[in-house]
């Protein structure tokens, strides 16, 4: 088997995208490098009119922009958060870290996103947010989603750290929830290596965010001259992204036309070029709703068993290959069966956590490398034909 030296084709690789060394020199010459600077809120700009929303900040993860929702809808002890079992541990941990009990929901099996149908059972007098994740850029049924939890007079806080670009009947990803996140990390379609953003849609939150994203101060409103100086004023944190790497960021978010073609290509070579594979080997494909656009975050294949998802991606390492599976389930985890999770509470996450594998993707992923990864996909003989 080959080892990591000997992958040729890597799951993901970084690229410059457009001026990202260039802005990145202009921010050192200007002596501007510290959070909330030039590029900071040109970031800010171009977000806010990308995804429409009123109020977009940026900070150093999604996970601290995670922190900085369940900071402002003051989740407390006792409180209860549903979130999919099949996420990242950021999406839960936020909350967690408030004192807040999570409470696992299952997800579709389909887009693999919050299954919204089995959400009112889960909703009880302590339920304070509803955090759906836009698998693979794929949007929830936000329509039903909404109204629930408008009925329950519960919060959404979208975690979109998949879904930049992305929309649901017509509408950007992001911008539905009272609060949604971003993620800039170095895996996702636009990147600054680390870095995330909040977006906040219900503007009641907007000066208290501020507050917190600068460390409990109103050091915001000071730099706006609307009070002549500033202080602790309340809870917070250092949330704030360098202007270094906000140069960077803008640098790339400036390209993402370039980048979300160039994503969509390797997408649909993958689907055209492996569809009938899968079809007769019995491997599902990401399934696309018609009412969502995606945000070609990625491709995955559902393979039959786990036995054969480890097959494959061992028969793919063999060929300098690297491609690999996704979440584990979080009830299941030891932070998760402390919560109470126990096997068979998600049973489409738990089924399909083990079968899914994501392929090679990335920007400057090129023709040749992709015809090597379809082309062994289809060498691979650990799968019988189905029977047509």
């Amino acid at each position: 088997m080959a080892d990591l030296r000997e992958i040729t084709i890597p799951f993901n690789r970084s690229s410059l995208m457009g001026r990202e060394m260039q802005y990145i020199a202009q921010a050192m010459l200007i002596g501007q490098i510290a959070g909330d600077q030039t590029f900071t809120k040109k970031c800010h700009a171009l977000l806010e009119r990308l995804i429409g929303t009123p109020k977009a900040l940026l900070t150093t993860s999604c996970t601290h922009a995670l922190e900085m929702a369940a900071l402002l809808l003051e989740i407390k002890p006792g409180d209860e958060v549903i979130v999919p079992s099949f996420t990242f541990v950021s999406t839960v941990n936020a909350f967690v870290l408030r004192g807040a009990t999570p409470v696992f929901a299952d997800v579709r099996p389909d887009t693999l996103n919050i299954d919204e149908q089995k959400l009112p059972s889960l909703i009880t007098d302590r339920t304070r947010a509803i955090v759906p994740v836009h698998y693979a850029g794929v949007g929830c049924e936000m329509d039903e989603i909404l109204l629930l939890a408008e009925s329950a007079n519960v919060a959404v806080v979208e975690d979109n750290a998949h879904g930049l670009m992305g929309k649901y009947r017509g509408r950007s990803l992001g911008s539905f929830g009272a609060m949604a996140t971003q993620s800039f990390h170095e895996t996702k379609n636009v990147t600054c290596g680390e870095g995330g953003a909040l977006l906040i849609n219900d503007t009641r939150y907007v000066e208290r965010a501020e507050i917190i994203r600068e460390k409990g101060t109103n050091r915001s409103r000071f730099f706006r001259g609307q009070v002549d100086k500033y202080t602790w004023v309340d809870v917070g944190s250092s949330y704030l992204m360098s202007d270094v790497l906000a140069a960077f960021l803008y640098g790339q978010l400036e390209a993402l036309q370039s980048i979300q073609s160039k994503r969509q290509h390797v997408w649909q070579t993958y689907d055209t070029a492996l569809r009938d594979w899968c079809r007769d080997h019995r491997v599902g494909t990401p399934v696309i709703p018609e009412h969502c656009v995606q945000s070609y975050h990625m491709y995955y294949l559902i393979l039959p068993s786990l036995d054969a998802r480890q097959a494959l991606i061992a028969h793919l390492r063999q060929r300098g290959i690297l491609a690999v599976f996704h979440y584990l389930p979080l009830h299941l985890s030891d932070m998760g069966r402390k919560f109470g999770g126990r096997d068979g509470d998600c049973p489409v996450t738990e089924d399909l956590s083990n079968r899914l594998l994501r392929l090679p993707f990335y920007n400057e992923l090129t023709e040749a490398d992709q015809a090597s990864v379809i082309d062994a996909i289809k060498s691979f003989e650990g799968l019988p034909r189905s029977a047509r």
